[in-house]
């Protein structure tokens, strides 16, 4: 019979030492401890993306529990999702502010105040007053462009359904570490049921060699088989374990860069109509100053002098002028 001798170590717990010695287990994943193994090259250098950075859980500073880097991930989406309803509020404010200020524009047009006013001066100041009411109208429209062509894309991007594929993503990737844990708990049963085998035939072995026990031969032989076949168990089980993480790490890769594509998506969307937001703002200030420009135009050809013409022509009380009394 072929004894092990004292204080060696079986090839299976060695290796587990080595993983042990090598490797650290957080939250049922398996990382590489710092300084051990071959040093990891990032999936995408240089371009902070999604699938290089999320891999550790981290405390959820409002509770004990820990969020996973795929939460994190899905909570930004979420997060995106508000920011740009916000920004559709925001415009929706500024409609609204400029539809108050065009129906004042337009009322203040109306005004009857300097009604009187005559000559060249009277002309620049209907001209003024006019020119009120078309910058109202400029305005207007403005708010019903801002409506169409900014507001409601913000509003319907990405509708109900996409909190519903969110929660799709949620849910297989949860799975996926649903399954890992599993895993991970069969290796820990399978660890601690090889190492109590060891420990069962290390002691009936030690038994057998002090002549403390009648154990036979076969007694040992039987816990060698039942300590190997807890051995085979243990790596069955780390290679279903293995199997699992590489399947969850290959849908964090491909879930999280669809997530990132989203994200690109989204700020590409919403600086796309913001930008369609500053090209009205410039066709409205392009318009106004059109609008201003008669009004220019008449206020430089203003003469006090034509002015006072036209009124003493329409007002005067007689051009004869006294001269003295005769005794």
């Amino acid at each position: 019979m072929h004894k092990q001798p004292p204080g060696s170590v079986s090839p299976a717990k060695r290796q587990i030492k080595e993983v042990k010695e090598t490797k650290i287990t957080i939250n049922c994943v398996t990382f590489p401890l710092p300084g051990e193994g071959p040093e990891q090259q990032l999936l995408k250098p240089d371009e902070w993306s999604y699938c290089d950075y999320f891999w550790a859980d981290r405390k959820d500073p409002q509770c004990t529990t820990s969020v996973t880097g795929f939460e994190v991930l899905l909570q930004k989406q979420l997060k995106g999702k508000q920011l740009q309803k916000e920004m559709a509020e925001f415009i929706h404010e500024r409609i609204k502010i400029e539809e108050e200020y065009a129906k004042n524009l337009s009322k203040l047009s109306l005004s009857p105040l300097a009604a009187q006013e005559e000559g060249t001066l009277g002309e620049a100041w209907t001209q003024l007053k006019k020119s009120l009411h078309d910058e109202a109208e400029v305005h207007l429209k403005f708010s019903n462009k801002l409506h169409t062509e900014v507001e409601k894309p913000l509003l319907t991007f990405r509708g109900d359904n996409f909190k519903k594929d969110l929660k799709k993503y949620d849910h297989h990737i949860a799975d996926l570490r649903k399954q890992l844990a599993s895993r991970y708990a069969s290796v820990e049963k399978a660890r601690k049921a090889l190492a109590d085998r060891q420990k069962d035939l290390e002691v009936k072995t030690q038994q057998l060699e002090i002549k403390l026990s009648n154990k036979t031969e076969e007694d040992i032989k039987k816990a060698r088989r039942k300590s190997t076949q807890a051995g085979d168990d243990l790596m069955r089980c780390v290679d279903l374990y293995n199997q699992t993480q590489s399947k969850w790490f290959e849908e964090m890769v491909t879930t999280s860069m669809e997530l990132e594509k989203l994200e690109v998506e989204r700020i590409e969307w919403i600086q796309q109509h913001l930008r369609q937001y500053t090209t009205l703002r410039h066709e409205t200030d392009m318009f106004n100053q059109s609008m201003v420009e008669p009004v220019d135009q008449l206020l430089q050809n203003v003469d006090p002098a034509k002015d006072r013409e036209l009124w003493v022509k329409e007002n005067k009380t007689g051009d004869v002028r006294p001269v003295d009394m005769d005794i």
